[in-house]
């Protein structure tokens, strides 16, 4: 049985660099997770509050446990180029709105 998991992680000082150019490979990444049975439904930057720059990521993902979203977010390019400060992956019920509708 799969369930949601919020992956809130916020980034180093002074990563704007590193971000931006490890940004394609992870995006590529999150569109294409295999071999990991993940789906990612949300995603996207979060963004400084003084300057509105790239400052971190959240994404809701469907996975059927914890261990699997763990293992699928230490793949990610951004964690392997060490651009995260914290990182936190916790469970999340659905209750409003529907992740399904993406653009």
């Amino acid at each position: 049985m799969s369930q949601f998991f919020v992956i809130f992680a916020t980034d180093k000082p002074g990563q704007q660099l590193l971000r931006q150019q490890v940004r394609p490979a992870h995006r590529d990444y999150l569109r294409n997770p295999s071999p990991h049975r993940i789906v990612v439904r949300l995603g996207g930057p979060t963004l400084s509050p003084e300057e509105g720059r790239m400052s971190g990521t959240l994404l809701v993902v469907e996975a059927g446990s914890q261990a699997e979203v763990e293992g699928f977010f230490a793949e990610d390019p951004y964690v392997r180029a060490g651009l995260f400060e914290r990182i936190e992956i916790r469970p999340w019920q659905l209750s409003l709105g529907n992740p399904e509708l993406r653009r």
